[in-house]
């Protein structure tokens, strides 16, 4: 992949998503209720066997699917993408115990996952987690397998350093902005189990089924077509057997997730900015003003070519950064963070370009553009804001330049 070019089969699957998409996820995403999960959709993408790349595919691969997904139904892609943010830790980090519980119901469609992070007070700062875990005293019990590794199927089992020692936590606190919440089958849950001043080094994961005693949920009402609510834990009891990863560990399994999904954060941007520049080819061809087609107004042609060249050098780059991620190669969270940012941003102007050149009938209700418009500004926030991938890419960058 040096130079990124896909390959035949690369291009065949991608064109096979989007076909997918056509026939049997959009018109399903159509007849979804606003603010709800889309179960039905999410099944289908089940069916089709979307889900399941989720989990034995690479982080180009997720890419290619995300931005397929993204040109023709931006809610099926939103679905995918969920249900991959929620699982992956159980993938990467969980236990042989979890995973077989939970992944093959998410693969199927059948259960939805949710990515518990951020909290009131700890959006962007990440490692300012507030949702507190109060250690019991441990009771004898046998030891947990836990799993640690990458989602390319690389993982090891290991098992507890401590094997007798059966550990129970209450969670105490509130987390905020989760997409699915509260309709979520199960939640990747960060909590603080170490003391404050260790920030990254005090939290720990959990998976925590929504029927556990004492969770609570609450909907926001929210400019997104899927759920986003609050979460509230009182006294709800987790064990071991809950633990992604190691105790004191969490930190790093929300990073290592998050260096996955970031690119491809960047990939669903580069779907919908080719949508849209797609969209105002074909406007700009057929639309006569001033005595012709847009396309020759020399002002219109120009900001096209424009859009263009944005695109493909966001495109680029989210592949560069997954290809990074799949090799193992140096440098990944600079790139992750360097493809989200240049991506998002990139689809915010080509978008809004687009509704420029479309005039009034793209603020239209139903219109794709008046659609993008509003789905293209949130990927600038979620998984790091613009400004915290710009901290994130100035912190690697001098860290490089101290070795």
């Amino acid at each position: 992949m040096g130079n990124f070019s896909l390959d035949p089969g690369q291009r065949a699957r991608r064109a096979e998503v989007r076909d997918l998409a056509r026939r049997h996820l959009a018109p399903l995403a159509e007849k979804g209720e606003p603010g709800r999960v889309n179960r039905p959709l999410v099944a289908e993408l089940g069916r089709l066997g979307l889900l399941d790349r989720l989990f034995t595919s690479g982080a180009l691969d997720l890419c290619l699917m995300r931005e397929s997904l993204a040109q023709v139904s931006t809610e099926a892609e939103t679905a995918l993408a969920l249900q991959g943010l929620g699982a992956h830790p159980v993938h990467a980090h969980g236990t042989e115990v979890q995973r077989t519980r939970w992944l093959p119901e998410v693969r199927a469609g059948r259960a939805v996952a949710a990515f518990a992070l951020s909290e009131p007070g700890a959006g962007s700062d990440a490692a300012a987690l507030a949702l507190q875990a109060t250690e019991e005293a441990p009771r004898e019990g046998p030891g947990a397998v836990s799993i640690s590794g990458s989602a390319a199927g690389r993982d090891r089992p290991r098992r507890d350093p401590h094997p007798t020692a059966r550990r129970k936590w209450l969670l105490n606190g509130e987390k905020t902005w989760i997409s699915n919440a509260p309709e979520a089958d199960f939640y990747t849950v960060f909590a603080r189990t170490g003391d404050p001043g260790t920030r990254a080094g005090g939290v720990t994961a959990f998976l925590v089924p929504a029927d556990r005693p004492g969770l609570t949920g609450t909907p926001l009402d929210m400019l997104s077509p899927h759920p986003i609510g609050t979460l509230a834990f009182d006294d709800v009891p987790v064990t071991t057997d809950d633990v992604l990863g190691e105790p004191g560990a969490g930190f790093r399994v929300a990073m290592n997730t998050l260096n996955l999904f970031r690119p491809s954060v960047g990939a669903f941007a580069v779907g919908m900015a080719q949508a849209a520049l797609d969209a105002t080819l074909a406007h700009t061809a057929r639309r006569e003003a001033f005595g012709g087609p847009l396309k020759d107004l020399q002002t219109v042609a120009h900001q096209v070519a424009d859009m263009a060249l944005r695109v493909e050098s966001a495109r680029l780059m989210v592949y560069a950064a997954a290809s990074a991620y799949d090799e193992g190669a140096d440098g990944v969270p600079r790139r992750a963070a360097m493809a989200k940012l240049l991506a998002t941003e990139t689809a915010q102007h080509v978008v809004d370009t687009a509704v420029q050149l479309h005039g009034a009938r793209a603020l239209r209700r139903g219109h794709l553009l008046e659609h993008l418009y509003r789905e293209v500004r949130a990927p600038r926030i979620y998984e790091g804001a613009s400004e915290v991938q710009r901290a994130i890419i100035a912190r690697e960058l001098y860290k490089e330049e101290t070795r």
